[in-house]
This record gives C-alpha cells, structure tokens and sequence, in this order.
C-alpha cells in the first residue's frame, strides 16, 4: 500500500522552505501524484492522500491563481495578511451573534447543519514555494465557505457538485479529476441528476462568478448574502437533500446564544470544533 512516510523517510537535499515543507524531485512528485490518485480513488474518505494529490498535481494553476489574487486588492491583501480558517482565528460564537441572512450567521449555521468543523484541513506539504503554498492552503481551508455560499451540503452528490463548480472557477486539476472519477461512487439515479441538473448549473455558475480565490470572506461577515452572492455572480443550484433540517440548525444556534446570556457558554460547540 503506498504510504506518504516513504517520502518523509528519504534522504533531504533540499532544506524545506517553511514549516512542514517536504521537498520533492520530480520523479518523487510524480510517484506521489500516482500514489495519492490510486489511494484518493480508493478510499476518498484519506484525506492525506486527496491533499497530496491536490498539491502533485497543481503545476501551473498556483502561479495563475497567485496572479488572480496579486490583480485585486482584496487578494493583494489576502497574499499580505494570509489569514488561516479555523476555530482558533475565527471565533464561531461571535459568528452565531449576527443577524439572520449575513454570511457570518450563514457560515455557523452550515457547519452547524452538516456537522463539520473547519479544523480538519490538511497542511500544505508538497509545494515548494511558500507563497503558493499558502494559495493552495487558502483554498483548502475557504472549501466550505464555497459550499456555504452555494448552499449546497456535504454529501457525494453535493460534493461533486462543488469539485464542478471549483474546476470551472478556479481550475485546480484535483478538482477535475474528483469530478471525472467521483460520479462512480453515485448510484445510477444520483448520477443522472448530477450530470442533468448539477453540472450545468456547476459549469455555468462556476465559469461565470468572481474567481472565489480572491475573496477576503472573513471581511465580509457582515455583508447580506443575497448582496455577496449577487456581488460574485452565485445563483442557488437544483434543489438538495439535507440531513439535519434549516430550522434544526437555527434552534441550536439560537439555544447556544442563550447559554451564553446566562454566562453558561462552553466555548466549544460539537458542530463545529
């Protein structure tokens, strides 16, 4: 079975770049991206292996989105600041504090709804310059704000949607190859309407919104989300399934809130931490 630890167990000619940096050849590199394939396609719930995968096989997409980022000034102040997506820069109960329709109380409300944490995003290993590092890392870790934005959850079907949705507007190549290999995990109905309904609709938004890269979301809490959807060019997909129900999630977040009135906060919510 290939394992990464082959990689970190060679001999280093090359002095890492930055912290948790594994520099590689490219006859390593091309191992790796064959390696990370054959297990990502394998068992898609190895995080590790999709990480790599992303990383092997970025080339040429990292510089452009880099200079995507560099044309505007909220990405000029993004490459500046490098701002990282977790429950220890953001603080989720303040979140939970806006008003209904910004994107911040959206934001706790999906995690809140799907039951994911922004805390299990895979560092950067693989990507030997460390601005484009941190580009790929900005990706990774601003994932669910695409999901949030596009009001779509986390299952098979939703995901594929998003890897559409991410190769039209960003065109990082895992996210291709997720969407070709992917619809193979759907049963034949799922994959009809993936490929009917969501892939068009992927394809289009995707092709036509704001390069998502460029967006500064933790300055933009505040904003209505009908306003950012409308500012990026987002339209809502087909219709989804979700697991836990709108109002569900809400309640949770309301009764958080009220805990935290009456001075009986934890500080740390299972939905998202």
């Amino acid at each position: 079975m290939f394992n990464r630890g082959c990689i970190l167990n060679r001999h280093q000619s090359t002095k890492p770049a930055y912290e948790g940096h594994i520099p590689l050849n490219w006859f390593e590199n091309a191992i790796l991206a064959a390696g990370s394939a054959f297990m990502s396609l394998a068992n898609p719930r190895r995080g590790d292996m999709v990480a790599a995968l992303a990383e092997t096989t970025a080339g040429p997409s990292l510089p452009r989105l880099r200079d995507l980022m560099l044309e505007s000034e909220e990405g000029r102040k993004i490459l500046k600041e490098r701002p990282r997506v977790n429950t220890s820069t953001v603080d989720m109960d303040q979140l939970a504090k806006y008003p209904e329709g910004t994107f911040g109380r959206a934001y706790v409300t999906w995690l809140e709804r799907c039951g994911v944490t922004p805390d299990t995003r895979e560092p950067v290993h693989y990507i030997s310059d460390p601005e484009l590092a941190y580009v790929m890392q900005r990706y990774r870790e601003c994932h669910d704000f695409y999901h949030c934005i596009t009001n779509l959850p986390v299952n098979v079907s939703s995901e594929l949607a998003v890897k559409y949705f991410e190769f039209a507007n960003l065109g990082l190549p895992m996210t291709a190859i997720a969407a070709l290999f992917g619809p193979l995990r759907l049963r034949a109905d799922q994959r009809t309407r993936l490929f009917a309904e969501f892939v068009p609709w992927a394809l289009k938004c995707g092709g036509s919104a704001k390069s998502l890269i460029t967006v500064y979301w933790e300055k933009r809490w505040d904003q209505d989300v009908g306003e950012l959807k409308k500012e990026l060019g987002i339209w809502d997909p087909p219709e989804v399934k979700w697991g836990k129900p709108l109002k569900e999630a809400q309640d949770a977040i309301l009764a958080r809130q009220k805990a935290q009135a009456n001075g009986k906060s934890s500080g740390c919510h299972p939905g998202y931490h």
